[in-house]
């Protein structure tokens, strides 16, 4: 069972919900570090860059973004980028939190601005996954990178593994996280299973990245095997932003983490086993062969002389053919352990 991950990585992505503020930013890395993430994630990104200043906001964005129903996509994302010195800053905190920090870029200038800081891990977001240019370009450094599928099928996630693979990323650097695009994603909508469909399709790793509400589904997806999970959390779901609605507060990102590193305990070694917490309970509820009645030395066990009864210390009724036909080499009370 050398496949079941010992230690999934978990990403608490901060995303955008800083709202353009590095004292939010700095407490949302505080807050991650407390929960015990792994890497607490933000959004890198150049608004000129990400989106022409028509295009409209996704339904959620509006209806997260307090009914500002003129504001553009351009227009909200301005208001959300971080800028260098916001970096430099906050992988400053990170370092004394004591936690990863890590960043998506959303553009080829960003690409090159999270090379230069040589974080030595890349995230391709699901709206990137068919952007040639920016696979190549991330392809080319040959580190690590986690490729998500919110709005993918099976031939889109194929498409781009074999995008970074023939610009010279080995695949075994590739993990492939099962996603849904939608905030916050309904429940029936999950698909969670598809996570293993991907595995055993491309051979790859694979995680999840979560946008229900609660902390369920991410834990279940940590059971099936991930080896990565991410997750939005704010440090207030009703601060207005596009993403807040969709993610876990404080408490509930520690919650989180806790639940999946039990689970991880949980999944053990795939060999079944007597524990050493369990064994001292085998007496105590299995059952041994008893004298139903009095007992005469001489006398042969039957059906009807002998039965089964707990404590487990005596003879296993699992040899009851065994006993049946022997006689008995003593007296026995009834209720007495039968030896033979």
């Amino acid at each position: 069972m050398k496949d079941i991950p010992r230690h999934t990585i978990i990403i608490a992505e901060a995303g955008v919900n800083h709202n353009g503020s590095i004292e939010l930013a700095r407490q949302l890395v505080e807050e991650a570090a407390k929960a015990g993430a792994d890497y607490v994630k933000f959004q890198t990104f150049k608004a000129k860059n990400l989106t022409t200043k028509a295009a409209r906001k996704a339904e959620y964005q509006q209806a997260n973004t307090g009914g500002k129903s003129n504001e553009s996509q351009y227009e909200m994302l301005k208001k959300l980028e971080l800028s260098i010195e916001d970096h430099i800053n906050l992988i400053d905190c990170c370092n004394k939190a004591g936690i990863g920090f890590f960043s998506t870029a959303f553009d080829l200038e960003s690409v090159n601005f999270l090379h230069s800081l040589r974080l030595g891990l890349w995230k391709v977001p699901s709206g990137e996954i068919t952007n040639y240019p920016y696979l190549r370009k991330i392809a080319s450094y040959g580190e690590p990178v986690i490729l998500s599928t919110g709005m993918c099928e099976l031939q889109d996630i194929g498409d781009a593994i074999t995008a970074l693979e023939r610009n010279g990323l080995n695949r075994e650097l590739i993990t492939v996280l099962h996603c849904n695009t939608e905030y916050p994603t309904p429940f029936e909508d999950v698909n969670l299973l598809a996570m293993l469909e991907i595995k055993q399709k491309f051979g790859v790793s694979v995680g999840y990245s979560d946008h229900t509400r609660g902390i369920e589904v991410p834990v279940a997806a940590a059971a099936l095997g991930a080896v990565v999970l991410e997750k939005h959390f704010t440090l207030d779901k009703t601060l207005p932003g596009p993403d807040h609605k969709a993610s876990l507060e404080p408490q509930e990102l520690k919650n989180m983490v806790e639940a999946v590193r039990n689970v991880e305990k949980a999944l053990g070694d795939g060999h079944k086993k007597i524990t050493a917490s369990e064994r001292k309970n085998i007496d105590v509820a299995r059952k041994s062969i008893v004298a139903a009645r009095h007992i005469k030395k001489g006398e042969m066990f039957t059906e009807e002389n002998i039965t089964v009864k707990r404590p487990g210390k005596g003879i296993s009724p699992m040899r009851w053919d065994e006993v049946i036909g022997t006689k008995a080499i003593k007296d026995f009370d009834e209720e007495e352990l039968i030896v033979l």
